[in-house]
């Protein structure tokens, strides 16, 4: 049974600015299955809800005033007043678009859960978990407060939780639905690919109340003051800096700032040129720019040739020299040479020559002048991937990009995260280094993504025992074997504590010790300040799927076993047994079938079906302790990134602020444009 006394949900103290779900949708008119009875007390009125082909839901233009109230509304508070049986699961409210729940409050008996769906800003849907069971047959007041990126959750007008999370985004389209007690009339409850073929497998109750006056709203008055004197002590500090900054930005204007080149300790001006050997050489904007001197071909008389003259550039025309052959082995670079810094003298049989020093190229044809040959910009080098070439005199450089090592002069590797330990994979996982990461895989005979990773069993382990390593079976009390499939007979191997007084009687997974007929045992028990009699066994009244049991004065509990064969099998205890099909779940797909007691992981959410009825909740994540997340493709669960381009989400706290270079406070999360640039994007994060 599952009943709600009021559904309201508010944006304010106004009348005028709540939305009354139950007068809104008029429950006493028009709906199947709907009957108006006494609710939960004598004056207030309840709508007893009956069957699996009902329709709780607002009509087109019902649906499109109350959107209208909530679109664009970043802070709400939804109010309902339950009553919810144990183990019930089901949803309260539900708005929706297509596949995406705007807004939906749902509470899950079975996990003892009250989850918030919603979409953030960026797009993605989310769901806020609160551990917390309404399913105890109850009447509870439940407040749901969001306030920008505060969400409080109240019950019985005790705070229960308060958590920052990511602003809601409320843009509702105009086609959105506005559903009650169920999330649509095709799939139940839940956003996972499954039918379910009830939305609450009894009956449900919605009543009306008045207002929980008494829960607080979602915004902290006087916290709220305090910000804005916050925000104006800013602002005043803010307008004297940019002040003194426009003083000192006109008193620029008249000012010119010239830059210069420096070359072999020589400072160049602005478009000042010079010669450096057979170049000239200009600066321009800083930087230095140099041409070969170009030579025209000489015009030489009889008699004469042209033929290079130290210290000069091009050619001239000079007489020919008549000589005898100088001796062999004669020094010509000793006695004077035209060869210039990069270039070597060469001893030749009937005289010298120039040539360039390795990494140059020559200036003119006798090589007596050479240039740098920029290797990195004609693709001349080696470096190879991760690495920057740089150029430098003769020759070139391969720098490692950041965040890598060198392996030799021409590579580099990443950091190794898994030599380092700096990895996230299980202890029960293989690590292997990749470019800009690492992956993980399980080791042989477990499974999982890598990250977490579980023993795997041949066979499974029975009767409760639990799979620890490959293979590997421990065993509850009172069971042995590979699989723990044995039962032990403590009566028989005297593995039982029973006095001498008492008969020791075997049973599935343990034995219990009674007295005989006629006689006057001690090792009484004291359960629930009730005596139970040695050897007594007993059904717990808060759990009827444990069994327990007075041993020699002491109290034994145990989960019931379950054995299919016996046709009085508890299916409540035991739902694995159940083979009715109307306790089945139908895949979306129309092609699997789930039975009672089967659990699957879909779409992130692990979820499970119970007699005809599919439960969901998030896959639990490891918690991160790092300013920088994201969520790999294919994983459900966030990973610490250093690069905060590549990252999903980014801790911040509103209430923290930064000074940017200008000494100008802002706000943890905000961005803006570095002054004076137009491509450096700047952005204030600060560690919650």
């Amino acid at each position: 049974m599952f009943s709600v006394c009021k559904l309201v949900i508010g944006f304010g103290v106004d009348p005028a600015l709540r939305i009354s779900v139950f007068d809104e949708l008029t429950l006493g008119e028009g709906f199947d299955g709907v009957t108006q009875v006494q609710g939960f007390h004598s004056e207030s009125r309840a709508f007893h809800f009956q069957g699996s082909s009902r329709e709780v839901k607002a009509p087109v233009e019902v649906s499109e005033q109350m959107v209208q109230k909530l679109r664009g509304k970043n802070e709400f508070t939804v109010l309902v007043t339950l009553k919810q049986d144990h183990l019930n699961s089901g949803v309260i409210l539900s708005i929706h678009h297509s596949e995406h729940r705007f807004l939906e409050l749902e509470s899950s008996g079975q996990r003892s859960e009250v989850r918030l769906h919603y979409r953030t800003k960026g797009q993605q849907d989310h769901t806020e978990v609160f551990p917390y069971s309404l399913a105890d047959d109850q009447w509870h007041k439940v407040s749901v407060a969001v306030s920008a990126s505060h969400v409080i959750l109240h019950v019985d007008c005790n705070r229960i939780y308060e958590r920052v999370v990511e602003p809601p985004y409320m843009d509702i389209p105009e086609d959105t639905s506005f559903w009650l007690g169920q999330r649509n009339a095709a799939h139940g409850f839940f956003k996972v690919n499954a039918a379910i073929k009830t939305s609450f497998p009894e009956y449900i109750y919605f009543c009306i109340v008045p207002c929980m006056s008494a829960c607080p709203t979602c915004n902290d008055f006087h916290g709220l003051v305090q910000k804005i004197m916050e925000l104006q002590d800013i602002l005043a500090k803010t307008s004297s800096k940019l002040s003194r900054a426009e003083e000192k930005m006109n008193g620029l204007d008249g000012c010119y700032c010239e830059r210069t080149c420096s070359v072999k300790g020589v400072v160049y001006r602005e478009d000042e040129s010079w010669t450096d050997g057979c170049r000239n050489c200009t600066c321009t904007n800083g930087t230095v720019q140099c041409e070969a001197i170009s030579c025209p071909p000489p015009q030489c008389p009889a008699g004469t040739a042209p033929a290079y003259v130290k210290g000069a550039c091009c050619k001239e025309c000079q007489l020919s020299p008549f000589s005898s052959l100088p001796p062999v082995g004669h020094d010509f670079c000793s006695e004077g040479n035209g060869c210039m810094e990069n270039s070597d003298c060469v001893n030749l049989e009937a005289g010298d020559c120039c040539v360039c020093k390795d990494g140059f190229r020559p200036l003119r044809d006798d090589n007596a002048y050479c240039e740098d040959i920029d290797e990195c910009a004609e693709g001349k080098h080696y470096c190879r991937e991760n690495t920057m070439c740089v150029n430098t005199p003769g020759s070139f450089m391969c720098i490692c990009h950041t965040g890598y090592i060198r392996i030799d002069d021409y590579s580099c590797t990443e950091h190794d995260e898994c030599l380092s330990g700096l990895h996230n994979c299980d202890e029960n996982a293989l690590c292997f280094n990749m470019v800009g990461g690492h992956s993980c895989s399980c080791k042989p005979g477990y499974t999982g993504n890598g990250t977490v990773c579980k023993a795997m069993c041949d066979g499974l382990c029975q009767n409760g025992g639990t799979c620890v390593s490959p293979n590997n079976c421990v065993c509850q009390q009172g069971f042995t074997g590979k699989r723990c499939e044995t039962d032990i007979n403590e009566c028989k191997t005297g593995r039982n504590t029973c006095a001498n007084d008492t008969v020791c009687f075997n049973l599935e997974g343990g034995y219990d010790c009674r007295c005989p007929h006629g006689h006057n045992c001690t090792g009484d028990c004291i359960h629930d300040n009730k005596v139970k009699h040695s050897g007594q066994i007993w059904v717990l009244d808060s759990d009827r799927c444990s069994v327990c049991s007075c041993q020699a004065g002491q109290v034994m509990c145990r989960r019931m076993v379950c054995d299919c064969d016996n046709p009085n099998a508890d299916l409540f205890c035991c739902p694995e047994c159940d083979p009715r099909l109307s306790s089945q779940c139908l895949h979306q797909n129309g092609l699997l079938t789930y039975g009672s007691g089967d659990t699957w992981v879909e779409n992130c959410q692990q979820c499970q079906c119970l007699q005809g009825q599919v439960d969901c909740w998030p896959l639990p994540c490891p918690p991160v302790d790092c300013e920088f997340t994201v969520v790999p493709e294919g994983e459900c669960c966030p990973r610490c990134v250093t690069d905060p381009c590549q990252a999903d989400t980014i801790r911040n706290d509103i209430t923290k602020t930064c000074t940017d270079e200008h000494n100008i406070s802002r706000f943890s999360g905000s961005s803006w444009i570095k002054h004076g640039t137009e491509c450096t994007l700047c952005q204030c994060k600060v560690s919650c």
